[in-house]
């Protein structure tokens, strides 16, 4: 589901607005009042995974799909 969920994503000409959808719907995250999105933070804030991938992307980027002891996550950076 996961991965289905990253190729509706990538597929959409507004990644941003499809990924900030589907975590509205989807996440149980905190952060999914906000559409997924994240405040600005540095390397040692959260698990590993999480910031390997997100650190590894270019502005705009789309990551694989994550796994953390938190579930799935797909991570687009934005800045």
């Amino acid at each position: 589901e996961a991965a289905a969920l990253r190729e509706r994503v990538a597929a959409s000409s507004d990644m941003e607005a499809a990924l900030s959808d589907e975590a509205s719907k989807r996440s149980d995250c905190p952060s999914s009042t906000n559409g997924g999105r994240l405040k600005p933070f540095q390397r040692g804030d959260l698990e590993r995974a999480f910031e390997a991938a997100a650190f590894r992307l270019a502005v705009g980027e789309l990551s694989p799909v994550v796994e953390t002891a938190a579930g799935f996550h797909v991570v687009l950076r934005r800045s």
